[in-house]
């Protein structure tokens, strides 16, 4: 059985701002670069330790795979297939200006976003699709063992959902202040079959 963390990134200006960031390339805030620095070292006090860390390609993922990658002495390594949700024409928008501008939409994709694609964006039935065949890519060739997957919001909470099989709901809820931004999950392609 394989042992993952999820490492979610630290926040990004957008998040302060509660703009959907999407695929867009904002780096992370001051702030998030102390939430980063803090899990680091909360990861870095795990056992056993983890050996391969892998991580998206926007801005504020790779820094914080770099900020932990430095911390546990791993260099991050990039895949593609980790990229963020694509939001489309949503991007760079307020939160509150979907819930005000398209309040059906907004509803619905809180209470159930399988069901709703933004305008020009990625479905989240891809999203998984892609995720999935990544997590089975990377089961494969780690077999056993602890590995670290870096992941922008909300494709966190989707690998978080596909792992721990809870509904997926409301992606735009920010964590609570405090809440750490890693978790230990476990997956098994057995598991996944049954």
């Amino acid at each position: 059985m394989l042992t993952l963390y999820l490492i979610r990134t630290g926040d990004t200006e957008y998040d302060g701002q509660g703009r959907i960031q999407g695929t867009l390339d904002i780096p992370l805030s001051a702030d998030g670069r102390l939430q980063v620095q803090k899990a680091a070292q909360e990861l870095a006090e795990q056992q056993p330790p983890i050996s391969t860390l892998y991580t998206g390609l926007s801005r504020s993922v790779l820094q914080t795979a770099q900020l932990v990658g430095e911390q546990l002495k791993l260099k991050p390594k990039k895949l593609t297939t980790l990229g963020n949700l694509d939001h489309g024409l949503w991007q760079g928008m307020l939160v509150d200006e979907v819930r005000e501008n398209q309040p059906k939409v907004y509803k619905r994709w809180r209470e159930s976003p399988e069901s709703v694609c933004p305008p020009e964006g990625e479905t989240l039935s891809s999203a998984k699709e892609r995720l999935q065949k990544a997590i089975d890519k990377l089961a494969k060739k780690h077999k056993e063992g602890t590995i670290a997957l870096t992941l922008p919001r909300p494709l966190s909470a989707v690998l978080h959902s596909l792992l721990s099989q809870e509904k997926l709901v409301d992606l735009w809820h920010v964590e609570e202040e405090g809440a750490t931004l890693w978790e230990k999950l476990s997956y098994s392609p057995e598991a996944k079959d049954d």
